[in-house]
């Protein structure tokens, strides 16, 4: 298995909810056979239902409850636009879990959850840089 990941699929109890979510942080998506896909760098995020995603995955509990072990992370180049994603996906509709404040790591972060409880850390982490494009590459930590 070559070390990438091409989609992250997100289970969603409102398409159209979490769609307008997403687009009202500035996001733009493609529904097909009610289904969402967002460009996101390199990869894509898609948006789907919770029952069809589980019963593709060969799950009957589509309706697990409470922390699912996963948080996707968006790095910011700015604690000020830590700041200003968290406002804004709150206003969305969505709920700040941890408010963002400075970080063991000499950083700044804060996590919010989307309206079907996906957990999203926001932060500035002055170790990891972003090139123009937004991407990231992880550090060489030996020789740090």
């Amino acid at each position: 298995m070559e070390q990438r990941v091409s989609l992250i699929t997100l289970a969603v109890a409102d398409l159209g909810r979490s769609r307008a979510f997403y687009e009202s942080l500035g996001w733009r998506g493609q529904e097909v056979e009610e289904t969402v896909f967002f460009q996101a760098g390199g990869l894509g995020i898609v948006l789907w239902g919770r029952e069809k995603l589980a019963h593709d995955c060969g799950l009957d509990d589509a309706r697990g409850t409470g922390f699912g072990g996963m948080v996707l992370a968006h790095n910011m180049r700015s604690p000020e636009d830590v700041d200003e994603l968290l406002t804004s996906a709150q206003q969305a509709g969505g709920t700040v879990t941890k408010p963002a404040e400075a970080t063991s790591y000499g950083g700044y972060a804060g996590c919010f959850a989307d309206p079907d409880g996906h957990l999203w850390e926001i932060a500035h982490n002055p170790g990891f840089p972003l090139a123009d494009d937004g991407s990231l590459t992880i550090p060489d930590f030996g020789s740090l």
